[in-house]
C-alpha cells in the first residue's frame, strides 16, 4: 500500500522537527533557549479565561459553522473601530487557527496544478497548504541585500504564468519581519487587478510594527475588495496560540459560499475558545501599545547581539517578531545540530529554525536561520550571545577537522 503523492511530496516542519532532539538534550540537564517557534511568553490577557469562566451553558454544544455570533460581531467591531473597515456577518468565517483558514482558502480557489505567487522566504507551512489543494508555489526571490523587498515593478511579474491564480502577501512578514509601505500595497493591488488574481493577505502580526510605523490592513483598499482574502488569528496578536482561533474575512460572496461548504464539512470551531476570543477582540488599542514596545525592545536586544557576529548579514526587522540571519557557516542545519548535541556554555545552548525550509527555490537559505524574539529581553540577549559563541566554536571545530584531514592525506 502507498501513501498519496501529495503527502509524500510534503516536508516535515523545519520549525518543529528538531524538537525531539531538544527534548533529549533537556532531559540531560542542559538549558535550551528556544528561538525556533513563535510562541510568545507574554501572558494571554485575563479577559480570555474570565470569559470562559463566566460561560454558564450546561452543555458545550456545536456552534454555528460560520462561528459564534459574539466572536463574529467582535471581529467586525474591531475592524471598524481600529481601521475604519466595514465587514458584515456574512463576510467573516471563523476557523481552527490561521492554518485552517489558509487550507480552506487554497482548496476553495485552486484547481489541480494552479500556481500561487509567494515572495520567498515565507512561512514554511505554505508549501503544505498549497500542495494539499493540488497547487504549486511559484516563488519570487528576495534577499537580505535589498531588505527582502518584492513589491516593486517587475518583481512579481517574474513568477507570473498562465496558471497563476493568486498572490500571497504576508504582512508583516514571517520570517523576515519586512513591512510593506503604502505604495507597495498599491503596487500589489495594481498587479492583482491587471492579471485578475486573488490577493491572499496574511495579517496575523498586523499590530506588531516598530519604530513608529502604523499598523495597516489591505482591507483598507476598497478597489480590491472583490479579490481580497484576509487571513487572521488570535494566536500571535493576543499570545493565545493554543486557543486555535482564526478567521477569514472577504467581501466576495461566491468565495465565502465556497468557504462555508468546507466550514460545514468540518462542523464548527471550538465553542469555548470562541467565547474567550470574543473578549480578546474587545480589548482597547492601548493593549497593543504596551506589547508592541515589549517586542521592539526584544528585537533591539537580539539585533544588537547578532550584529556582533563577525561576517553575519541581518536586516533589522520592521515588524512581527522574527529575524532572518545569514550566518558565516556553510550549513545552518549542521550548525543547529552542533548547538544541540555538542556546544555548551555554562550548561546552556540555544535552538532556532534553519531557513532553507522557508524557501521554495532549491539551494537558497542554506546558510540562514530564523529566530523568534519571543523571550524576555535578557533571555534574548543570552540566546543570541550563545549563537555568537557557537559560531566561533563551530568554525574552530571545522578548522581542526580540516587540518586533521589534511595531515592524514600527507
Amino acid at each position: 500500500m502507498k501513501l498519496s503523492d501529495a503527502i509524500n511530496s510534503m516536508q516535515f516542519s523545519p520549525i518543529r522537527r528538531f524538537n525531539p532532539i531538544a527534548a533529549e538534550v533537556e532531559a540531560q540537564g542542559t538549558k535550551i533557549y528556544k528561538l525556533n517557534i513563535g510562541q510568545p511568553d507574554i501572558e494571554t490577557p485575563e479577559c480570555f479565561m474570565n470569559a470562559i469562566r463566566e460561560y454558564t451553558n450546561s452543555t458545550i454544544a456545536y456552534q454555528q459553522s460560520q462561528g459564534d455570533s459574539l466572536l463574529v460581531d467582535a471581529i467586525i467591531d474591531y475592524f471598524k473601530r481600529d481601521y475604519n473597515v466595514e465587514y458584515t456577518e456574512d463576510q467573516i468565517i471563523t476557523t481552527n487557527g490561521g492554518s485552517e483558514a489558509l487550507t480552506m482558502t487554497f482548496r476553495t480557489i485552486l484547481n489541480e496544478n494552479d500556481e500561487v505567487i509567494i515572495p520567498e522566504p515565507y512561512y514554511t507551512n505554505y508549501n503544505s497548504f498549497v500542495k494539499t489543494a493540488g497547487g504549486h508555489v511559484n516563488p519570487v526571490k528576495t534577499s537580505s541585500e535589498d531588505g527582502y523587498q518584492y513589491a516593486r515593478s517587475g518583481m512579481l511579474e517574474t513568477a507570473l504564468t498562465a496558471k497563476t491564480k493568486a498572490v500571497v502577501v504576508i504582512n508583516p512578514n514571517n520570517p523576515t519581519g519586512q513591512v510593506l509601505a503604502d505604495e507597495e500595497m498599491e503596487y500589489i493591488a495594481d498587479f492583482a487587478e491587471e492579471h485578475d488574481l486573488w490577493i491572499i493577505c496574511d495579517e496575523v502580526y498586523r499590530e506588531y510594527v516598530f519604530d513608529g510605523l502604523a499598523p495597516q490592513t489591505f482591507a483598507s483598499l476598497d478597489r480590491v475588495a472583490d479579490r481580497l482574502i484576509v487571513i487572521d488569528s488570535v494566536s500571535k496578536r493576543f499570545s493565545a496560540c493554543g486557543a486555535r482561533i482564526g478567521f477569514i474575512a472577504c467581501k466576495n460572496e461566491e468565495f465565502m459560499q465556497g468557504i462555508m461548504k468546507l466550514a460545514q464539512m468540518r462542523l464548527c470551531v471550538s465553542t469555548v475558545d470562541q467565547v474567550g476570543a470574543a473578549a480578546l477582540f474587545r480589548l482597547p488599542k492601548t493593549y497593543f501599545d504596551e506589547v508592541r514596545q515589549i517586542y521592539q525592545d526584544r528585537r533591539d536586544a537580539a539585533f544588537e547581539e547578532i550584529s556582533k557576529i563577525p561576517g553575519v548579514t541581518c536586516v533589522k526587522p520592521k515588524g512581527a517578531f522574527y529575524m532572518t540571519i545569514d550566518l558565516p557557516v556553510d550549513d545552518a542545519e549542521e550548525f543547529l545540530m552542533f548547538m544541540l548535541t555538542e556546544f555548551r556554555d555554562n550548561g546552556e545552548t540555544t535552538m532556532f529554525a534553519p531557513a532553507a525550509g522557508f524557501y521554495a527555490t532549491e539551494g537558497l537559505g542554506k546558510k540562514e536561520i530564523r529566530i523568534a524574539y519571543v523571550l524576555k529581553e535578557d533571555d534574548m540577549r543570552r540566546a543570541c550571545q550563545l549563537i555568537r559563541l557557537g559560531v566561533s566554536a563551530y568554525k574552530k571545530k571545522l578548522e581542526l577537522l580540516n587540518a586533521r584531514i589534511w595531515r592524514n592525506q600527507l
